[in-house]
Formats: C-alpha cells, sequence, structure tokens
C-alpha cells in the first residue's frame, strides 16, 4: 500500500510506504505431498505477462498466524454438531502456539457471533468452540466478511502474520447482507485463505459445495469432504499440516498500478511441470 505519514522522530519528515504485494502458497506434488525444501530462485512470478522481481522469501513455517475458526451453527448442520465441536477443539490445540498465534471463533446462523476476541489462550478458544449451539438462518458471507474485515486484519503490517479462515459449513446462506462475492473480496483484500470443511454427508454434490470449492479456490485453500463424522479430525489434521508447510512471496509490482482494480497473478516453479502451486489469483491495488 502507498501510504504517506509523518515521522515520529521529525515532524517535518513525510514517510512513505509503497505498495508490495503477499503470496502464501502451497506446493504439492500430483499426489498431493507437500514439498518443502525449494528456495526463491526455484519460483517465479508474472504479472500482466511481465516476469517480478522477488523482494522477499521466506519458508512459512514460524510467521506467527491469525486463525479464525468459522462454525455454521444452524439448524442445518444439527445433526453433527457436538462431533464439530470436539474436532475443531483438537484443531485449535494442535495449532496455536502460546505468545505467538493467535485465532478467534465465530459462530452464525441468523447473524455472526464473535464467540472469542483474537486470543492465544487455548483454553478460552476451546471454551468458545464447545459452548456454541445450533440453531436460526445462515449469514455465512457476513461471518467471513466480518471475521476478514474487523480482526484478522488488526495485526500489521499484513505481510508479517500468516491469516487463515476455517469454515465449517454446509455452503448454503439465506440471512446475509453480503454477497458472495463480497465476502471474496474482502478475504482477498485481507490476505486470508480460505480451508472450508463440508458438513454436507450425502455424497451428493450441492450447490453449496460449489460454493464452499469456490471461496477455497479463489484463496489459495482447499476444499474437505468429510462423508463420515470420524473423518472430520483427518480435515482438520490436513489443514494443520498445511499451515506448517507453506511459502510466502513479496514483491513490488512491475509496472505499479494504485487503481483499486483486481490484478490477477501467476506463480510457478521454474521446470517443474510436475509440482503444483496452490494460491490466491491475484490482488486488489489500493487506491490513490
Amino acid at each position: 500500500m502507498l501510504l504517506a505519514a509523518q515521522s515520529p522522530n521529525d515532524p517535518g519528515r513525510i514517510t512513505v510506504e509503497v505498495f508490495r504485494a503477499n503470496f502464501l502458497m502451497t506446493v504439492t506434488d500430483k499426489k498431493g505431498r507437500f514439498v518443502t525444501d525449494l528456495t526463491q530462485p526455484d519460483f517465479e512470478v508474472v504479472e500482466s505477462k511481465k516476469k517480478q522481481t522477488i523482494l522477499e522469501f521466506v519458508a512459512e513455517n514460524n510467521l506467527p498466524l491469525r486463525l479464525a475458526i468459522v462454525v455454521d451453527t444452524s439448524n442445518s448442520i444439527r445433526d453433527r454438531f457436538k462431533f464439530q465441536q470436539e474436532a475443531a477443539s483438537e484443531f485449535v490445540k494442535s495449532v496455536i502456539r502460546p505468545k505467538t498465534d493467535r485465532a478467534i471463533v465465530v459462530g452464525f446462523d441468523n447473524s455472526a457471533q464473535l464467540l472469542s476476541d483474537l486470543t492465544d489462550d487455548v483454553g478460552k478458544l476451546e471454551s468458545a468452540i464447545r459452548g456454541m449451539r445450533p440453531g436460526g438462518g445462515t449469514a455465512l458471507y457476513d461471518a467471513i466478511y466480518f471475521a476478514c474485515r474487523d480482526k484478522l486484519m488488526q495485526d500489521q503490517p499484513m505481510y508479517k502474520f500468516r491469516r487463515a479462515l476455517v469454515l465449517l459449513s454446509d455452503g448454503d446462506d439465506n440471512a446475509s447482507r453480503y454477497t458472495r462475492d463480497q465476502a471474496l473480496e474482502m478475504a482477498q483484500k485481507a490476505d486470508v485463505v480460505l480451508y472450508t470443511i463440508s458438513t454436507n454427508i450425502t455424497r451428493i454434490p450441492t450447490d453449496g459445495d460449489k460454493v464452499l470449492k469456490y471461496l477455497s479456490a479463489e484463496t489459495g485453500g482447499v476444499t474437505f469432504f468429510p462423508f463420515r463424522a470420524t473423518d472430520l479430525t483427518q480435515s482438520f489434521e490436513n489443514i494443520a499440516n498445511e499451515l506448517r508447510s507453506q511459502y510466502a512471496i513479496l514483491y513490488r509490482p512491475e509496472p505499479l498500478k494504485l487503481d483499486g482494480l483486481y490484478h490477477e497473478v501467476e506463480i510457478k516453479i521454474k521446470g517443474r511441470k510436475d509440482l503444483i502451486v496452490r494460491t490466491r489469483k491475484g490482488y486488489f491495488a489500493p487506491r490513490t
């Protein structure tokens, strides 16, 4: 982002922070196994048909995590609700590192409710998850929008943190003020990767499943379909493993266009067609 501000040491001096695009990514082979031994020269970034110069590259193992656990508490998921709570609680215990990571818990039915604010206290997060009760409508998009805009974006600068949102839902929405694409745009602006876990156990694809897959794909995440309640634990474990197996790339777009628009970006591994890069497909530039 291009910002102008007074220097705290010299009030007469104006400092400028130049916008840099930040991409968090996962690299796998064609069997889905994580590839964690790549270095900066292995990556190529292309925007507007022009190769970009990578300014910063890091294996994303140790940066602080900002995580949202967002759970559908509407009537539509009542039959598996207790097991979802157990699996989500175990996930929080396995992922959150005290004094390093922070997470929130959001439940949603007719509206989004913040059940635990950003904290590294695993006990508080577990209590919030276990205290949920199902009932009401489904404001899915509002919950995503709220978690990304009002909470996950709080800690700055953006590139100093990994941001992820884990969503348990059937993908249906009947109560939101915001649309699907507005929720997605806010997630993209907040650099949040969405991991979605479908609560549909019919094995028959639904429109809600398509929504979950779309949200994950556009932000560089993945969707899980645990058809048995016991499979939920494996879905959470897969997400935890991925959060420990990522890379981050930072670059200053050339040419830089501060137009407020969405810019598509392609990131690939040089000379390795056997590897798959999963990341968001672009970024929203700030507007001057």
